[in-house]
C-alpha cells in the first residue's frame, strides 16, 4: 500500500497574465521504504513538488490544485493543528544548504531536541540521550561531545548528517531530500548517499530525492522521475532508465553527464537552447524548440504521459515519436543510445 499518493498536482504562482504555472499535472506513488528520485534542471518543478507536499508554499500568491493523500488524508485540505502533527513529524524534508537551515545561534543538540520537543517526544533528558544517539547513527564523529557543537564548527558533510538526524528524530514516514549534496565533494556526496540509502532500507523510510544529476541518482535511486518545464516527461526504474533511456531530453542530460569510462578528450554533449519561458509556454511539446527530432505535431498538441510501447517493463514517457499512431511514433524504431 502507498504510504504517499499525489495526484493531477498542480502549483501556479500569481494570477492573470503573469501566472506562472511552476508544476503541472504531476502525479506518482511512493511505497514504504521506496527512493523517488526528481530529476530535472533548474526551474522544472521539482523543488516546488516537495514544498507543495509540505505545504510550506506562500499562501498569498499560490494555488494548489490535485490531492496529496497521506494516511489517508489529504495534506492540502488538513486545518493547521493537523498540518502540525504531519510536518516535521510523519513527513521530514533535508534541505539543500544546512548552513541556512539551521539556526547558528543554538548547538546542534538543542535543534534535534527542539524537534522532538515541539512534537512531544520523551522527556527532557530522553530528549538529549537520543540526540546523542541520532548523531552516532548518522556517523558523526565523536558524536556525544558534537551534541553541544555548534553549526559553524563542523564541516559541510557533518552539517548535512546533523540535518538528517533532525529529519530522522520523530521517525518519519516520509523524507523530502533536496539537492542535498550538492555543495559537498565527491567523497563526502558517495558518504550521505550511502547513509541515506541504508537508513531507508533500514527502516523502512520512503524517500524522494529532488536532484539534477543523473549520476547520482544511480546510486539512490528505485524510481526516476525526470522534470521538464514542470512537467512529468519519463519514469521508469533507475536501472531501465539509465540502461534504456528513451526521451530525447532524459537523452540528452545522459550526454552531458561525465562518465569514467570514456574518453576524456571528447566534449560533452550539450542540450541547445534554453527552457521556455514559465508565463509563455507553448500549446505542444515543452520540448520542442530544443529537440532535433521534433515535427508539427509537437509544436501543436502537448504529448500525454504514457506507457511505452516498446518496453516490457513499466516505463512512462510524455514524446509524441514515442507514442504509437496515426502520425506519431517516429522514434519508436530507434535505440535510445542512438538519439543522442
Amino acid at each position: 500500500m502507498p504510504v504517499l499518493e499525489v495526484e493531477h498536482l498542480s502549483v501556479t504562482f500569481g494570477s492573470g497574465p503573469d501566472a506562472v504555472k511552476a508544476v503541472e499535472d504531476v502525479s506518482f506513488e511512493l511505497a514504504p521504504g521506496q527512493t523517488l528520485a526528481l530529476v530535472g534542471e533548474s526551474g522544472s518543478g521539482k523543488s516546488v513538488t516537495a514544498l507543495a507536499i509540505m505545504r510550506l508554499l506562500p499562501q498569498h500568491n499560490s494555488t494548489v490544485t490535485g490531492s496529496i493523500v497521506f494516511d489517508g488524508k489529504d495534506v492540502l485540505k488538513l486545518r493547521r493543528g493537523e498540518l502540525q502533527k504531519v510536518r516535521g513529524n510523519r513527513i521530514a524534508m533535508i534541505y539543500q544548504d544546512p548552513m541556512t537551515a539551521l539556526n547558528p545561534s543554538m548547538t546542534v543538540g538543542a535543534q534535534i531536541i527542539e524537534t522532538m520537543r515541539s512534537h512531544g517526544i520523551g522527556t527532557r533528558a530522553d530528549r538529549r540521550e537520543r540526540a546523542a544517539e541520532l548523531l552516532a547513527q548518522v556517523g558523526l564523529p565523536d558524536a556525544r561531545a558534537r551534541v553541544d557543537a555548534y553549526p559553524h564548527q563542523l564541516s559541510g558533510g557533518m552539517r548535512q548528517r546533523v540535518m538528517i538526524a533532525m529529519a530522522l528524530a520523530c521517525e518519519p514516514d516520509i523524507i523530502l531530500a533536496d539537492e542535498i549534496t550538492t555543495a559537498l565533494d565527491v567523497t563526502v556526496q558517495a558518504q550521505i548517499l550511502e547513509l541515506l540509502a541504508h537508513l531507508s532500507k533500514e527502516r523502512g523510510v520512503a524517500v524522494i530525492f529532488i536532484t539534477h544529476n543523473l549520476a547520482v541518482v544511480a546510486r539512490i535511486g528505485d524510481v526516476v522521475q525526470v522534470m521538464y518545464a514542470g512537467q512529468v516527461v519519463e519514469r521508469a526504474s533507475t536501472s531501465e532508465l539509465l540502461n534504456h533511456p528513451m526521451v530525447p531530453y532524459t537523452v540528452g542530460l545522459l550526454g552531458s553527464t561525465p562518465r569514467l569510462d570514456e574518453d576524456r578528450s571528447d566534449r560533452l554533449s550539450t542540450i541547445p537552447g534554453e527552457p521556455p519561458n514559465p508565463r509563455r509556454r507553448p500549446p505542444g511539446c515543452r520540448f520542442a524548440t530544443r529537440c532535433r527530432f521534433h515535427r508539427e505535431l509537437c509544436d501543436a498538441e502537448l504529448p500525454p504521459l504514457v506507457q511505452a510501447a516498446e518496453a516490457d517493463v513499466p516505463h512512462e514517457v510524455r514524446c509524441w515519436g514515442l507514442v504509437p499512431g496515426d502520425g506519431t511514433g517516429w522514434l519508436i524504431e530507434e535505440k535510445a543510445g542512438e538519439l543522442a
